[in-house]
């Protein structure tokens, strides 16, 4: 699986009421099917046109805006909002010059930079798509919900427990104003995955046993820019955001929780009782590279004695691998190999026609909103956020972590103010000696 221009791989339905895992992903299968049918186009306050708004402007983003235009024939892209004007800028000008273009209402008046961007944005659009970096996303996503806004969500919500409180709290707000609320974990959307979970909900590999999940690639984009070439320290940690666990929260909670979301579809998106694992600064040891890991391993039990064990690494030069398995008592599912192993053997077959995930979310959204039956599937994200913290701060740590130590926790990442001016980077996570707060 490769990344297609102005996308990522890190660009899925609620937690669970009451039932089994089948009744879950059976039910997941079913809503997406009757939300992505055929529905009328009409506006659910009547028909027109849906603003949307976009916050965030770096490649996610982009791609994120061009897919929303081609989700509905009524829809306009009519703000952007950036901390940078320079990335808006390239945003909006890519977007301008492709196939959606006719549909970018976007004058200088609608365009908006600075840590206040977003409320300018929101405060006049119906949608908004939020794909800032990761810190910012309960922020925003509070803010959309006061205002009344459906919003697309890239993942993760969070970076630490405070705003996955926060982000949590303004789903259920979103519940009582019937807000739909799609997330970016992009794979719960691709058709042939869908069709390979719902073999494991139906139980052709029997009783789970294990879920492997591994994210092992050479990393992401080089840091862009150099201190010297940045007018504040905030400037200069916000321009390489990655780089750095407050606004991106590590990559394992970045990119790698792809898989950990893929343990929490075949699980039910149950909590498990607790996890504890490794990881390090072994490759990236520059500084430039900020102060997050380069590689981690963990360990997730649940329950009912099923274990997760998930490991990702970015290293130069080393053997790439992304895949995810689910070990059952009569088989095991291949979910990127989309087939089944042993007593059931099964094989998805394709039904020629294209499955595009990043599309389907926003086709998802838009089809809600048109036919006035909101789809939010927030909380879902929210859990898988939970996962990967945990598998953060268990690393950082040393520590065994539990689900109430992430959600309990005080550890706010936030800086101290948000403005252009003086950022000393945080110490890199020791464990032994780095504490849970």
């Amino acid at each position: 699986m490769t990344d297609r221009p102005g996308q990522s791989l890190d660009s899925q339905p609620e937690p669970l009421p009451p039932g089994s895992r089948r009744q879950f992903l059976q039910g997941a299968a079913a809503a997406a099917v009757a939300v992505s049918g055929a529905v009328p186009l009409v506006h659910a306050g009547g028909s027109g046109t849906i603003k949307v708004g976009l916050v965030g402007c770096g490649g996610r983003g982009t791609g994120a805006a061009d897919q929303a235009l081609n989700a509905d024939s009524d829809v306009k892209l009519v703000a952007m909002a950036d901390a940078f004007q320079d990335r808006l800028d390239d945003s909006l000008s890519t977007l301008k010059s492709s196939t959606v273009g006719p549909r970018v209402d976007v004058p200088k008046d609608r365009q908006y930079a600075g840590f206040d961007a977003y409320k300018h944005v929101i405060d006049q659009v119906d949608v908004v798509l939020l794909t800032t970096p990761p810190h910012f996303r309960p922020l925003h996503f509070t803010y959309a919900v006061e205002k009344g806004v459906h919003a697309f969500v890239e993942k993760p919500m969070a970076v630490d427990g405070p705003g996955l409180r926060k982000f949590l709290k303004a789903c259920q707000d979103a519940k009582s104003k019937d807000l739909s609320v799609v997330n970016g974990f992009c794979w719960r959307y691709f058709a042939p995955r869908r069709a390979t979970m719902q073999q494991v909900a139906d139980g052709k590999i029997g009783a789970i046993k294990a879920i492997e999940t591994t994210y092992n690639s050479p990393g992401v984009w080089e840091p862009r820019k150099t201190r010297e070439q940045c007018s504040s320290d905030m400037e200069y940690q916000m321009r390489n955001w990655y780089y750095y666990y407050w606004l991106s929260g590590d990559h394992i909670v970045e990119q790698a929780i792809h898989g950990i979301d893929t343990m929490g579809w075949a699980t039910g998106d149950k909590q498990p009782t607790h996890c504890w694992g490794v990881g390090g600064r072994q490759s990236r040891t520059d500084a430039k590279y900020g102060n997050i890991y380069d590689h981690f391993s963990v360990v997730y039990e649940y329950p009912d004695g099923v274990r997760g064990y998930h490991h990702c690494r970015h290293w130069i030069n080393t053997a790439s691998q992304v895949k995810d398995y689910i070990l059952g008592s009569d088989g095991v599912a291949d979910v990127f190999g989309n087939s089944i192993s042993g007593k059931n053997r099964w094989r998805y077959r394709s039904d020629k026609r294209p499955h595009d995930m990043y599309q389907s979310e926003h086709d998802e959204l838009f089809a809600a909103i048109r036919a006035g039956k909101p789809l939010n599937n927030g909380a879902q994200a929210a859990n898988s956020t939970l996962l990967a913290l945990m598998g953060r701060a268990a690393a950082y740590t040393g520590k065994v972590v539990t689900p109430e130590m992430i959600l309990k926790s005080k550890e706010d990442l936030s800086p101290r103010e948000y403005a252009f001016g003086s950022l000393p980077t945080a110490p890199i996570p020791i464990p032994g000696v780095t504490s849970i707060a």
